[in-house]
């Protein structure tokens, strides 16, 4: 089994380590999978299913280079022995259902999956031994989101009015519960969450998302529709709230750092652009595509303004974004663009992205990409 390049980046931490991924074949997931292996870490995989059809996961060839697990994270039985059978040294927790919109529809399987499915993976934790840090990623919009123009810091109100806000606000607290009452000893397994949304990159195909939408209709001949141009986010690309996953947990990996804590990861200030402005942007690198605004006849609610503070992170970790919004945007077109092409080692291709921004990184003086 041919492995990608080891990257000089994170101190070197993860390498040898075995790490378990749930929610592995998913957007977010399969990306830092991808990252993880060049990192030259041992990688077990635990997902329910395949997020869409095509998805980054099967784009990559991912199940050749790690540990495939098909598994419910309602389960806790299935995971227990997942768990005692690999003894995992790392566990990032991103299993969720993930789609605001899908939320409103079922909203009894998003709480069952965001909140119980985290309970389960906090309690695994606590019965393995092995396990030495883990991040639970939940998400920005876990914050009681008042749409104020300034963005929220790790200790403003959590909350939610629609079933997916509500459900990672609520995984927070049953986090924050489990490392008071039972990570606090000098042995016990280093925890802390991570919350970050309006990720964009190549290899994305989940339904009611701004990129994912375009492509699926202009991969088809047809004009692309968008609910809400006017909204505005903070976009960034995959690879950066990972590198601020990784950089995390190789502190939690360094003994009495950081556990506990809360992080945000997003990008500069100053990127808080409108879905009209991303869809012209793309369609700069992508070429000629056609897309009208069609207003969605249903109540689903959706945030007009949501902005996060990554002051903290910068801080205590040194950690900020990469890219600029243009960066961004051309790098999750090239993606795509490859694989429209016929692209058949997507595998190598994101490999490579990965290579590029970690070379930005240590142009500009990162900490994860700094030498002890």
């Amino acid at each position: 089994m041919k492995r990608p390049p080891s990257f000089d980046s994170f101190d070197k931490l993860y390498k040898g380590k075995t790490v378990l991924v749930t929610g592995h074949t998913g957007f977010k997931g399969s990306w830092l999978t991808t990252w993880l292996l060049s990192l030259g870490a041992k990688v077990i995989g635990f997902s329910a299913y395949l997020p869409s059809d095509p998805c980054n996961f099967m784009a990559c060839n991912l199940g050749n280079y790690i540990t495939n697990i098909k598994g419910d994270i309602r389960d806790i039985e299935t995971l227990k022995e997942v768990f005692l059978k690999f003894k995992p040294d790392m566990v990032f927790h991103l299993a969720a259902q993930p789609i605001v919109r899908r939320a409103y529809d079922d909203p009894k399987l998003t709480f069952d999956t965001n909140i119980n499915g985290t309970l389960n993976v906090l309690e695994c934790i606590r019965m393995t031994k092995s396990v030495e840090a883990a991040i639970i990623i939940t998400s920005d919009k876990c914050y009681q989101n008042v749409e104020w123009t300034w963005g929220y810091r790790e200790n403003d109100r959590l909350g939610g009015e629609d079933p997916y806000s509500a459900s990672k606000a609520c995984a927070e607290i049953v986090c924050h519960s489990y490392i008071k009452s039972f990570f606090t000893g000098k042995n016990s397994p280093k925890v802390s969450t991570t919350r970050a949304g309006n990720v964009i990159g190549g290899g994305d195909w989940a339904e009611a998302r701004i990129i994912p939408d375009c492509v699926r209709a202009w991969t088809s001949g047809k004009r692309a529709y968008i609910r809400n141009p006017s909204a505005t986010r903070p976009w960034q690309h995959v690879l950066e709230p990972l590198s601020g996953y990784l950089w995390l947990g190789a502190n939690l990996l360094t003994p009495g750092r950081l556990h506990g804590e809360a992080f945000n990861f997003g990008p500069d200030q100053k990127i808080n652009q409108s879905v009209s402005e991303l869809i012209k942007t793309f369609v700069s690198y992508w070429g000629d595509s056609k897309w009208i605004h069609k207003r969605a006849n249903d109540d689903k609610k959706e945030s007009a303004l949501l902005k996060l503070s990554c002051d903290k992170a910068l801080n205590l970790l040194g950690w900020h974004s990469v890219l600029s919004f243009e960066e961004t945007v051309k790098m999750t077109a090239s993606w795509y663009k490859k694989f429209y092409s016929g692209g058949k080692d997507m595998y190598s291709f994101s490999i490579k992205q990965i290579e590029e921004y970690t070379h930005l990184a240590e142009k500009q003086g990162l900490a994860w990409m700094k030498k002890k």
